[in-house]
């Protein structure tokens, strides 16, 4: 597996790598991904299906100048930006037995991801609701997925230094909740790691065996994608 790390300037550049190397991988790149990047500025980014006017304040955030941008993959709604640290897999799923259904992708790559964490942390991690990571009730990672016909795109955050009372403003509570939430609000349901970002770099990369670097990308894919998709109006606010 090999690793990028790279954040581009635009939210919509960021959603379209994503989209970008999967794709890529799917017409003959062979090898697997693992990225890294941090928003350099705060944006809303709704799940595929996600409802604007449902899921976020759009008030608040014409007022504080945040933009909303949609992905690709499922999921709820999320609020990025600095001291979020987002990830992102591309998976070969012939490579893993343990890739079939939608359920048990999650479940493979949650307990993976979550005794990284516990060994990172020192203290037990837990995975709750369907694809979130908690350290006791607290929530401090989420996660969404997106399956092609070879590859798939597993992709999510790690909370560890973020504005939690931000996503309080400009995010309603979620439509669909998992029960261990048990209808708390944002600040008293979401929790900082308090850790260096690099820290939760080596955790992965060692999880996954990533430890070459990519050292090409599909450039003009992205910049296509962000052009033509992540920073239209047709696409980020059609539902």
């Amino acid at each position: 597996m090999k690793t990028l790390d790279i954040t581009f300037k635009t939210p919509a550049q960021n959603l379209a790598c994503d989209e970008a190397l999967v794709d890529w991988c799917e017409e003959g790149f062979q090898h697997e991904i693992l990225r890294f990047w941090e928003p350099l500025e705060y944006f809303v980014v709704l799940g595929y299906s996600n409802k604007i006017h449902l899921e976020i304040n759009e008030l608040s955030c014409q007022k504080l100048g945040i933009p909303v941008f949609r992905r690709a993959s499922g999921g709820g709604t999320v609020l990025q930006g600095p001291g979020c640290l987002n990830f992102s897999l591309i998976l070969q799923m012939s490579r893993h037995p343990g890739l079939g259904s939608i359920t048990r992708t999650n479940r493979y790559i949650m307990e993976r991801h979550c005794a990284a964490f516990s060994r990172l942390l020192g203290t037990p991690a837990e995975v709750r609701g369907i694809t979130d990571l908690t350290v006791g009730p607290m929530k401090f990672s989420g996660n969404a997925q997106r399956k092609k016909r070879h590859f798939l795109l597993f992709h999510g955050t790690f909370l560890y230094n973020f504005d939690i009372n931000l996503i309080e403003k400009v995010l309603r509570m979620p439509t669909l909740q998992p029960d261990y939430r048990q209808k708390r609000s944002h600040k008293k349901f979401l929790t900082n790691l308090n850790i260096p970002p690099g820290q939760i770099k080596e955790a992965l990369k060692k999880s996954w065996g990533a430890r070459e670097i990519l050292e090409e990308f599909p450039s003009d894919r992205i910049e296509k994608l962000t052009e033509e998709k992540y920073s239209r109006d047709a696409w980020n606010r059609k539902f």
